[in-house]
């Protein structure tokens, strides 16, 4: 006899955060990938629970239907394993009402988003999901996936083509008011999800595109938000962990950390889910809050997995447990990125910096360098270009952003015969293959991080110009392949080294 599947028939009363079925749908969710399981869900379900309403989530993946599947098949439920040194604990949401997969029925998302039903479009696509032109900061019309939506009314495929496309269709048919929840690690991420919609509505034909943006203009909107919990990959080990508290097989099981924030603006025109009881905040200032957590753990986390998986480490407290990487990172987040942002008046910034290490050693949860270094084009985007000009604004060359830059270019582009290890190796990053070829091509170390500040589609092309800047990020390249990366995070803490030094480094090292 096969073992029974989670259902609401057989989960634990106790374990089931709603316990009735959602009153209706009012959500729909772009991304049904781990994070929003073990995040928005879980706050969806904990306001049902207090406040009942219509606000179940259609979740919608983009182009895997593994986890549509698996949900389909368990009642649209899964475990979120809580995990920490002191023991793991499993809840089961409950908040979703169905599924789609916006590859296999393109049409049915743009239907589902200009349903009147919905209040609420949300969105965890990650930054790669924006089709963001990293040299104008604008939609990137260049891009073969943008173009084909432009033309295309029915089945977008980008997630900008089709809020835009169901947005049209809303318009047109009821025109009831609807929000743009983004909740990725974008800075202003509602102004930059507006901003897209609108630049990919500017392109419509009159009287089309003008009437659509009078009506957004009074009946959607788009609030700032930041969300916060670690969320490593799942795995059959968190399936065997939900399965143990349980009694029942559940597939899709989801890890988290036990920490968990949400912060956004309170601009919800059609209501919205009473998700306070789960503990989120709402303000009409988000920027201190996205600013906080995008640079101080963001850019700290980058920093940590790229340094880590160059030295063979596999995880995140097995990298951070290094002195030479703890202290670099302790650097970074103090000395460079803490002094580019106003942390918000309720937060501790000593507390919220050792809350951040303390989560980062979680050996528990065992967040994988892999995992937290993939898709750097797209994340250090958001969190080098600024604080960096900053820095160089003032005169002086940040140490330890250069740091992240080389060792991110020596782990996704690393130069000719030098071998980054298989953490590196299993990043993955859409630019890979164009940096590769510019590490292939180039004379010199130098000539290849210009080049990739100049042609490579990562950062503004501006930092170029900043020429100590370039030179220092190819400095450490440099030191990273002859003497690895403890070595390189050493040199970092004298940001001064003696002519002799770069010399040797420069003359004795190319690619």
């Amino acid at each position: 006899m096969s073992e029974p599947t989670l259902s609401r028939r057989n989960v634990p009363a106790a374990a089931l955060i709603h316990r009735r079925v959602p009153e209706g749908t009012g959500i729909v969710h772009l991304g049904l990938g781990n994070f929003h399981r073990a995040h928005q869900a879980v706050y969806t379900a904990l306001a049902m629970e207090r406040e009942p309403g219509p606000w179940g989530i259609l979740g919608v993946a983009s182009r895997s239907s593994t986890v549509a599947d698996a949900m389909n098949a368990q009642d649209l439920l899964y475990g979120v394993v809580e995990i920490s040194p002191e023991g793991s604990r499993v809840s089961v949401p409950g908040s979703h009402t169905g599924t789609l997969v916006a590859e296999q029925d393109p049409e049915s998302v743009v239907r589902a988003i200009a349903d009147p039903a919905t209040k609420i479009v949300t969105i965890t696509v990650t930054e790669h999901g924006y089709t963001v032109s990293p040299e104008t900061g604008s939609l990137d019309l260049d891009s073969d996936a943008v173009r084909r939506d432009l033309g295309e009314v029915r089945t977008p495929r980008t997630t900008i083509g089709q809020i835009a496309r169901g947005l049209a269709l809303r318009a047109s048919t009821h025109a009831a008011p609807v929000t743009i929840l983004s909740c990725d690690n974008l800075l202003s991420n509602g102004r930059q999800t507006e901003r897209l919609v609108r630049e990919f509505v500017g392109t419509f034909a009159p009287p089309l595109r003008d009437d659509l943006l009078s009506w957004m203009d009074s009946s959607v909107t788009f609030p700032n938000s930041m969300v916060d919990r670690i969320v490593p990959s799942g795995s059959d080990r968190y399936n065997e962990t939900a399965r143990a508290h349980l009694g029942v097989r559940d597939t899709i099981a989801v890890p988290a950390e036990p920490f968990t924030m949400w912060v956004m603006e309170e601009r919800f025109p059609a209501g919205r889910p009473a998700w306070e009881h789960g503990g989120a905040l709402f303000t009409d200032d988000v920027e201190p809050y996205e600013l906080m957590k995008v640079r101080l753990l963001n850019g700290t986390h980058s920093l940590i997995a790229y340094l880590g998986a160059l030295d063979g480490r596999a995880t995140i407290p097995e990298s951070v447990a290094q002195p030479f990487v703890e202290a670099a990172a302790r650097r970074i987040l103090c000395d460079e990125y803490l002094p580019t942002v106003t942390v918000p008046a309720s937060v501790d910034t000593d507390d919220y910096i050792r809350q951040l290490f303390s989560r980062w050693s979680n050996t528990a949860l065992g967040h994988r360098t892999s995992q937290v270094g993939s898709d750097g084009s797209v994340k250090l985007a958001q969190r080098i270009p600024i604080p960096a000009l900053e820095h160089l604004g003032r005169g002086t060359v940040p140490q330890y952003l250069s740091l992240t830059v080389a060792a991110y270019l020596c782990c996704i582009a690393p130069p000719p015969g030098f071998d980054p290890g298989p953490h590196a190796r299993s990043m993955t990053d859409p630019a890979r293959p164009r940096l590769a070829g510019m590490a292939d091509n180039a004379a010199s170390t130098t000539e290849f991080v210009r080049s990739v500040f100049v042609d490579g589609g990562l950062f503004p092309s501006t930092l170029a110009s900043h020429t100590d800047f370039v030179s220092r990020i190819a400095d450490f390249v440099d030191i990273i392949v002859r003497h690895g990366p403890a070595v390189a995070a050493g040199e970092a803490s004298d940001p001064v080294p003696d002519l002799d030094t770069i010399t040797s480094l420069r003359s004795s090292a190319t690619i």
